[in-house]
């Protein structure tokens, strides 16, 4: 049976607090678990930026950006992954809805 894999992006912000090696640490540690479940299509590391609100008494974080293929079972398990990891103070998945009136011209 063929595999169905879905079109992804996801944000995640990394805590800034323990420094720059733990900062790409974690990067590098999602974006291979992101690599080993699916297909990677972008990765846009957007760097440190100010939160607009703090969260966990932190005004900065490191902002991630990637956009994946993979089956439809993924992205809750990375989505329980975010929530269980200290250094990861918010993430977002979602999946991306293909135009079909831009597959047709296409």
């Amino acid at each position: 049976m063929e595999k169905v894999l879905n079109s992804y992006e996801t944000l995640f912000v990394v805590d800034c607090a323990n420094g720059e090696d733990a900062v790409k640490a974690t990067v590098e540690k999602f974006t291979a678990l992101i690599a080993e479940n699916g297909t990677i299509e972008n990765v846009d590391e957007w760097g440190k930026r100010k939160l607009a609100y703090p969260i966990n008494d932190q005004n900065d974080g490191y902002y991630v950006l990637v956009n994946f293929k993979s089956e439809g079972e993924f992205p809750a398990e990375l989505e329980r992954l975010f929530g269980i990891n200290e250094s990861i103070l918010r993430s977002i998945v979602i999946r991306l809805v293909e135009d079909k009136k831009t597959k047709k011209e296409a």
